[in-house]
């Protein structure tokens, strides 16, 4: 009986092992997807010009 539960076990922990990669690579794979489509498109930034005040002679964005 024993024998037999030894191969259960490393059965067992074979099918676990196996499992856990294949979830970390697909985790990794979402990952990898997700940051591409990130840097895949550019964000707009608007900088506001900026224009002296008359009156103050302070710069404020237009």
């Amino acid at each position: 009986m024993p024998p037999l539960l030894v191969f259960a076990g490393a059965l067992a922990g074979i099918a676990m092992v196996r499992w856990a990669f294949r979830t970390a690579g697909r985790i990794n794979q979402e990952l990898d997807d997700a940051r591409a489509r990130m840097f895949a498109e550019p964000v707009p930034i608007e900088i506001p010009t900026l224009r002296q005040d008359p009156v103050t002679g302070a710069y404020r964005p237009n």
